[in-house]
């Protein structure tokens, strides 16, 4: 985002309920194309929480995934802690209550579709539609992932070292059965001595 755009930017006030029922009515929209797990909408979160409604910069947005990736739990956990950022303004049970409704609104339909689609799929157990339809699914959800991946790269990496440290973890989770919680450990470290910078 410029420093025009940034400037003309103003956080919504989510303390107006037809601001807040805007912003339910968003997640819930999106909930239906969360089915790959909720990283697959981060770009679309970005959007939202930085463009659209101005709540947070693109370096807190990558601190709250940060956050949300670190923490035990599903990755739509980022949809609460998006929610809280959002209305933290309005004092922390806003905060609390926007959270938990975005929470809800990202969760509740495509869970009621994906319970409905577990109940019902084994109908179709010889159909080769479902056969070629599990088969697409594979390269769409990489797809969104890799895109996903992008996106945290141009949000989060500010500097040359940063861009290698990515680099390297990249390449190493690709070739190697290494847990991802020694990278995170070893960024960790990296940042708390001042070699990364975001």
């Amino acid at each position: 985002m410029s420093v025009m755009a940034s400037a003309i930017c103003q956080p919504v006030d989510l303390s107006d309920w037809q601001n807040l029922l805007a912003v339910i009515w968003d997640f819930l929209s999106l909930s239906l194309f969360s089915l790959g797990g909720g990283n697959t909408l981060l770009t679309e979160y970005h959007y939202l929480a930085v463009d659209k409604y101005c709540w947070l910069s693109s370096q807190q947005f990558a601190e709250i995934y940060a956050i949300a990736e670190g923490a035990p739990g599903p990755s739509s956990m980022i949809v609460g802690l998006l929610g809280m950022g959002a209305a933290y303004r309005e004092g922390p049970l806003w905060g609390v209550l926007s959270g938990v409704m975005a929470e809800v609104a990202i969760l509740l339909p495509s869970t009621l579709l994906m319970v409905a689609a577990a109940l019902s799929w084994n109908r179709f157990k010889d159909s080769p539609l479902r056969l070629a339809f599990e088969r697409a699914m594979g390269p769409i959800t990489l797809g969104v992932l890799f895109a996903v991946g992008l996106k945290i790269l141009r949000i989060s990496d500010h500097d040359t070292p940063a861009y290698a440290v990515s680099l390297v973890v990249c390449v190493l989770m690709l070739r190697t059965k290494i847990s991802p919680l020694w990278f995170m450990a070893c960024a960790g470290l990296l940042g708390a001595l001042g070699l990364v910078n975001r």
